[in-house]
């Protein structure tokens, strides 16, 4: 008798805990328990979070050192090609569109139909002669400014 007692209560106890959390016996979430959690959320991206940004800043600079590398092939083709490399008011434009002081153009050069822009979305620089090279090639970065640091440095091609 005294056994039928507690299971009673345990029964009556575990209906009325389930009673509690919503009506029908259905449970749900309380609002405390999604605060931990929303919470919990908030710091692991305060902390993941500029890192993502960091390698997306560093990964548009090494996009631009690989475009920069990939219009220096292209120009050293115009230069087989034509015997010389495109004057600056030819521009980068000469290896999608024949100049009209090109000779022998067998482009185009690059696979595009224009010439891309840098990752920040602004025209790469191109001026014939460089300071240490025949040409140089060039993109303000991040800053869009001449000089810069970091991922807002500017970055040019290798010397030739």
């Amino acid at each position: 008798m005294k056994e039928m007692n507690v299971m009673n209560r345990i029964v009556t106890r575990r209906a009325l805990l389930g009673r509690s959390r919503g009506k029908d016996g259905e449970s749900g979430f309380t609002l405390v328990e999604m605060l931990v959690v929303i919470t919990i959320i908030g710091l692991i991206m305060a902390l993941v979070g500029p890192r993502v940004l960091n390698y997306l800043s560093e990964s548009k600079v090494k996009t631009a050192r690989i475009q920069i590398e990939s219009f220096t092939q292209a120009l050293d083709l115009f230069y087989l090609d034509n015997g010389r490399y495109p004057s600056s008011s030819e521009g980068l434009s000469a290896l999608v569109e024949r100049p009209g002081a090109a000779g022998s153009w067998n482009g185009p050069y690059i696979k595009t139909a224009t010439v891309p822009t840098d990752p920040w979305g602004r025209p790469y620089l191109y001026r014939a002669p460089g300071d240490h090279a025949p040409y140089e090639i060039a993109s303000y970065g991040a800053s869009g400014q001449p000089g810069g640091t970091g991922v807002g440095a500017e970055i040019k091609s290798a010397s030739q």
